[in-house]
């Protein structure tokens, strides 16, 4: 499993990935086929961002447990938005709460994880 923790590129073309099938998901017609198609995949890379960024978290914790665990919470939280916003939208129930709850959470994920020592220098 050492392919998950030399970098970080695993983590982050899983997340770019599953955050596109999120707002394909989201823009399309909520009753249609392919709709649920797309969600089901979004829901695999769910599943992919948080294995690859639990063994990071396991990786490199040590060092800043604090700010790794924060990142590690805030990135629950904008997949929990993330599908929010895809079911409650699916029936037809208001979303806008969760579509700001997404924004700020990814930023505050994103913010974190650049930051962090194995993010990308751009802080």
């Amino acid at each position: 499993m050492d392919f998950l923790t030399d970098s970080t590129h695993v983590h982050i073309t899983t997340w770019v990935i599953g955050i596109v099938l999120f707002l394909v998901a989201a823009f399309m017609n909520p009753a249609s086929k392919g709709r649920k198609i797309v969600h089901m995949v979004a829901r695999l890379f769910y599943i992919l961002i948080l294995i690859s960024g639990l063994a990071l978290f396991i990786e490199y914790s040590s060092s800043d447990a604090m700010m790794y665990g924060l990142k590690f919470l805030f990135g629950l939280v904008t997949i929990g938005m993330m599908e929010m916003v895809l079911v409650r939208s699916k029936k037809q129930k208001p979303v806008t709460m969760f579509w700001a709850l997404f924004a700020v959470s990814l930023f505050v994920t994103l913010f974190i994880g650049f930051m962090l020592p194995i993010g990308l220098d751009l802080f």
